[in-house]
């Protein structure tokens, strides 16, 4: 990981910030591979419960800086390999944080446009700014949006929503955004808001927690057979483990609990 990319961990929650305030947290090369390394270091770090995600400065993420506009065209610039799992490795850094086994909650403030938006949905929860600026910026370019979006905007935004969205490129706010399926909620300091989420969903079950979002990641692309078998497999591994009995000790003695992380 590089300097494009801060990770401070506390409790179990990961405070991760894009850091190139100067240009609004523009996506260079030094910050794709700094937030895709990013990913890899969280998706091995024990003991990790939920990751907060938010940019330094002004803004959560501007977008791709003009450098990386031009190495577009360029005959190095490879979109086709498949770097990481599904994904190439500027799709990675948007949908590395869905794939993450831990919630992710997004902090949006400032501008918030094209690759940045991707990014940003990647996240379990995005809590934004009433006035953030947000917008699928690529048709400004020329462009299609290709970092994940696609893929993570469906159950989220309504389809012919999500075409006005992406034909026109229009700007809308974080109060709009929540409408159009964008955002989760609003928060005058969303960084605030989202930590203090993150510690709450630190303090329930690690792995009820994790079998939730494997639950949730499933829904969209699973048959109605595979979801309910799939919740039983989840809850077959809950069920008397350790963490859910510490669960129902600690409601019946209304004490906090102190859960393991395996």
């Amino acid at each position: 990981m590089n300097d494009r990319v801060t990770i401070q961990i506390e409790d179990g929650v990961a405070d991760v910030r894009l850091n190139r305030p100067d240009k609004m947290n523009a996506l260079d090369r030094a910050m794709i591979d700094g937030l895709a390394a990013a990913i890899d270091t969280l998706s091995a770090t024990p003991g990790l419960r939920v990751v907060v995600l938010s940019g330094e400065g002004r803004a959560f993420c501007a977008g791709l800086d003009m450098e990386m506009m031009a190495a577009i065209g360029d005959q190095n610039f490879d979109i086709m390999t498949r770097t990481h799992g599904l994904a190439n490795v500027f799709q990675q850094v948007a949908w590395g944080w869905r794939t993450l086994p831990v919630p992710v909650i997004a902090a949006v403030h400032g501008v918030t446009f094209g690759g940045g938006c991707q990014i940003m949905s990647g996240a379990d929860i995005r809590i934004a700014a009433p006035h953030a600026r947000l917008s699928i910026m690529e048709m400004k370019w020329g462009l299609v949006p290709d970092m994940a979006g696609m893929a993570l905007w469906r159950g989220n935004v309504r389809d012919d929503v999500l075409r006005d969205l992406i034909y026109t490129h229009r700007e809308v706010s974080g109060a709009e955004a929540i409408a159009l399926g964008l955002v989760t909620r609003t928060a005058e300091d969303p960084h605030a808001e989202a930590l203090a989420l993150a510690r709450q969903i630190a303090s329930r079950n690690p792995d009820a927690v994790r079998g939730a979002k494997r639950l949730a990641n499933a829904a969209f692309d699973t048959d109605a057979a595979g979801m309910l078998l799939a919740e039983s497999h989840e809850q077959g591994l809950l069920i008397h483990s350790a963490n859910q009995i510490e669960a129902v000790m600690a409601n019946m003695q209304k004490r906090p609990p102190n859960f393991s992380d395996g």
